[in-house]
């Protein structure tokens, strides 16, 4: 099966709209551990790619691309995430930098992988850009997790503490 050019321009713009728009519904409804954990965890599934041949590469190379995503590109993720309370509940701020963010991470993403096609197989250029969209995702999922379980501590303490001043007066 070839791939053109053109085909990757097309999957890449879909791929695009799609985190958009998941990232503004996203936006609108409060923030659980679930959604949190899942997408990673479910993404994970995608190692099993490495039991084909095709897509096996050195392990230096998977380091070094999940060590790119997971310091350099999920940089951007981080510093347009923010989560806050809202009453009962988590929530996300939605940021205006963040579409912004999503184009210039495919534009890298899709010049990169033109680079990466003239020297490596798909499968293996696959295989390289999983692993740096996993280290991203991880490290951003992970920074979520414990802003999440920081704003969580910090509700189940005011309770506590607020109880404890009662006693007090």
């Amino acid at each position: 099966m070839h791939i053109t050019t053109t085909d990757y321009a097309v999957a890449s713009l879909v791929g695009a709209v799609g985190v958009i728009i998941w990232r503004v519904r996203e936006g609108r409804s409060a923030v659980t551990l679930k959604k949190i954990l899942i997408p990673p965890a479910g993404m994970a599934t995608g190692f099993s790619m490495f039991v084909v041949p095709a897509f096996h590469i050195p392990w230096s190379w998977a380091i070094v691309s999940f060590l790119i995503g997971a310091i350099v590109l999920a940089w951007p993720l981080l510093a347009t995430t923010k989560l806050y309370r809202d009453g009962d509940v988590i929530m996300m701020k939605r940021s205006a930098a963040f579409l912004a963010v999503i184009v210039v991470l495919a534009a890298i993403r899709f010049f990169a992988r033109g680079y990466f096609d003239k020297l490596l197989t798909v499968e293996q250029t696959g295989a390289l850009f999983f692993i740096l969209a996993f280290g991203m995702i991880a490290r951003w999922r992970a920074a979520m997790f414990f802003a999440y379980r920081e704003l969580t501590r910090s509700q189940n303490a005011e309770p506590a503490a607020a109880g404890a001043l009662d006693v007090e007066s």
